[in-house]
């Protein structure tokens, strides 16, 4: 690890202000920064320690909503009473992304902004267009099997590693991000991310000198809430399929659809098509078949990783499938 400078942020201000130099950026619980500083794929001169800044409640909003602060660790989230009642679908990501340890350390913020764990990008003897702009995809013609399938680009296939923000994107859930200058801007978290197109390295919307503050969900919707994730081994390890899905039957008919899919693109997926073919149909395979050909449509498998075509049409129909048997 290559030496750095550290500094603590006692008040959002502070933070803002901080993480706005050239060569800073900010820590939290650093499940993921420390990682990628020791095999030096990030290398900042300066480290802002945020945690004392002031934004980890978890509260009540006035529409009926939860808001959930930057800092309210990925363990105080997903045992949050709200959580656990009214927003199942978070909670049950949560718990499938990592192990208790991390997830004691693990903050809201830092979950959103976590980066790819492509093996082209976490090596930096390899080439990735993420890391060192004008190098190469490495991952387009060699290891691909947790790549993308959709929303790629010829410049990168490197999905988004996160389970959280699929459950966030199904519950349309809103990111509230401050600047240095004291201004605050929302944004729905299904356009937080960024497809990587010809910048692959710009992997949000966060400009320099903004901190992500809360995380705020809508009222609660009625509907069963389900979070499947397809991996290689049975705990702990990152989707080749996730989905997050809110289905709601009334009268023998699906009422509402929300699904938001990982594993697949550069970031959480989610088509309004979907939803729209969804809700007011009655449920059969045939309209599960529908529905993952609207998903798949543009799919373009890299060689290692085409199983995960079928794999997510197969995934689809199983949980839309559980969804109404639980919702009957």
């Amino acid at each position: 690890m290559r030496p750095f400078q550290y500094e603590r942020a006692r008040t959002l201000g502070d933070a803002a202000r901080l993480v706005a130099g050239a060569d800073a950026m900010a820590i939290a619980g650093g499940t993921n920064l420390l990682d990628l500083m020791k095999l030096q794929v990030e290398t900042p001169g300066e480290l802002v320690d945020i945690n004392r800044a002031g934004f980890a409640e978890i509260e009540d909003t006035d529409d009926g909503g939860l808001r959930i602060g930057a800092l309210a660790t990925n363990t105080a989230t997903a045992v949050h009473p709200r959580v656990r009642s009214d927003y199942p679908v978070l909670a049950r990501a949560i718990l499938a992304g990592a192990t208790q340890q991390l997830r004691n350390k693990a903050t809201t913020g830092g979950n959103l902004c976590q980066r790819t764990r492509c093996f082209y990008f976490m090596n930096i003897d390899q080439p990735c267009n993420k890391r060192e702009p004008g190098s190469g995809c490495g991952a387009i013609d060699g290891v691909a099997k947790l790549h993308a399938v959709l929303g790629s680009s010829d410049e990168c296939i490197a999905t988004y590693p996160g389970d959280m923000a699929v459950a966030l994107s199904a519950l349309d859930a809103t990111v509230q991000i401050a600047s240095v200058d004291g201004a605050e801007r929302s944004v729905p978290v299904r356009d937080f991310h960024c497809l990587p197109g010809d910048t692959p390295w710009r992997e949000n919307v966060l400009e320099d000198g903004e901190v992500i503050t809360a995380v705020t969900l809508p009222a609660p919707v009625a509907g069963v809430q389900l979070y499947r994730k397809v991996r290689e081994r049975s705990s702990y390890a990152f989707a080749l399929v996730s989905i997050a899905a809110i289905v709601e039957m009334r009268d023998g008919v699906i009422a509402r659809a929300d699904l938001s899919f990982g594993g697949l693109a550069h970031k959480p997926w989610h088509d309004p098509r979907i939803s729209d073919l969804l809700e007011g149909a009655a449920p059969s395979a045939q309209l599960y078949d529908a529905a993952a050909d609207l998903l798949l449509e543009d799919a373009r498998g890299y060689g290692e990783n085409d199983f995960k075509i079928p794999l997510a049409r197969r995934t689809l129909h199983a949980v839309l499938a559980q969804a109404v048997e639980d919702a009957a």
